[in-house]
């Protein structure tokens, strides 16, 4: 069942949706890895600032705005996922197109809810 997942653009602050995604995906079992703007950390999960050389994520779940998504293109691409998950706010076309061309699963759905409902 582990997939390793990156949060990308996770926060300290404890009522942001990223914060959430980081604690659910915690207590569901999964192995989760964050990168947000500011050091700490959310249920013993490290937020890395730096664009780290993770090994073997499976999903990239986004909670950033398509403008700030693009200077993290070439990295989550070097990451290799099998999937990114845009969630709400993060809908992102031109995104889209360069996961395909690169062989990436995407899906436009909110990582809370795929948890909520065993589907993640």
């Amino acid at each position: 069942m582990n997939k390793k997942t990156l949060v990308l653009g996770a926060s300290l602050k404890a009522e942001r949706y990223s914060n959430i995604a980081v604690s659910r995906l915690k207590q569901s079992g999964y192995q989760v890895v964050a990168i947000g703007l500011k050091q700490g950390s959310i249920e013993g999960v490290a937020i890395d600032t730096d664009l780290m050389p993770y090994k073997n994520i499976h999903t990239v779940t986004l909670y950033l705005n398509p403008k700030n998504q693009v200077t993290y293109y070439d990295y989550i691409l070097s990451l290799k996922p099998k999937r990114v998950i845009f969630n709400p706010g993060t809908e992102n076309s031109e995104f889209y197109n360069i996961l395909k061309m690169n062989n990436i699963d995407f899906e436009v759905a909110c990582t809370l809810v795929l948890l909520s409902t065993n589907q993640y």
